[in-house]
């Protein structure tokens, strides 16, 4: 499992770094919110520590210009033990609060706990960025706003998005969705169906189907 801290205080920063890594944990370690920044645009972490009081940029800050960006856990770290400040750090989307000074036994406690419940939450849950899909609630988001797709909608994309490198025909797509008893037309049904699906996410500037002439669709998402 991978971990990023972001934690200005040079002695906590490692001390929390070294027992995070003697218990398994990969962990890199920064000391501000901009060079945070620079680690998230090229790696993937399953979990982040951030300190809400730094200098260059708090982890409010950091919260509320990013937070829509990283899909992972947060824990916030802070030496305020007010209850506004939990509730804006919870507002903004943290997933957790520790308040200095905290044990390390705690801390792992807290990281542990996070991860089995993003493991549980990931099997029923789809992600290709900025979509999501919830296979429990049979829903589709883009970033936070729930798509209205019919039922068959749905199905469609949901079919796509589980099998995002293989082209199906539009046959096939009717067959799975409606049943090898199903009467109609499929290639009208599904061309009718793919274009309702485009233009429900063309209002977020996003087409998530691809059309592969002559043989189906498959699921790409581009910029419209």
């Amino acid at each position: 499992m991978k971990i990023l801290l972001v934690e200005d205080e040079i002695d906590l920063n490692n001390i929390v770094t070294k027992y995070l890594k003697k218990n398994g944990y990969s962990v890199d370690s920064v000391f501000d919110g901009e060079e945070a920044l620079d680690y998230l645009e090229y790696g993937e972490y399953d979990l982040i520590i951030l300190d809400v009081m730094m200098e260059e940029m708090s982890g409010f800050d950091f919260l509320a210009k990013y937070r829509s960006l990283v899909d992972a856990p947060i824990i916030l770290l802070t030496a305020k033990d007010f209850e506004k400040d939990k509730l804006e750090g919870l507002a903004l989307g943290a997933d957790d609060y520790l308040t200095k000074p905290f044990s390390l036994a705690e801390i792992r406690a807290r990281i542990a706990a996070h991860i089995r419940r993003e493991k549980r939450e990931r099997h029923s849950r789809l992600v290709d960025y900025p979509i999501s899909c919830d296979l429990l609630s049979k829903k589709i988001f883009c970033g936070d706003m729930v798509v209205e797709l019919t039922n068959s909608e749905y199905e469609i994309c949901e079919l796509l998005l589980k099998n995002r490198n293989s082209v199906f025909s539009k046959e096939k797509i009717y067959t799975t969705i409606y049943g090898y008893d199903a009467e109609g037309d499929s290639s009208t049904t599904i061309t009718e169906r793919v274009k309702l699906i485009r233009s429900k996410f063309g209002k977020y500037n996003i087409d998530p189907i691809k059309t592969i002439w002559g043989v189906g669709y498959q699921w790409e998402i581009k910029e419209v």
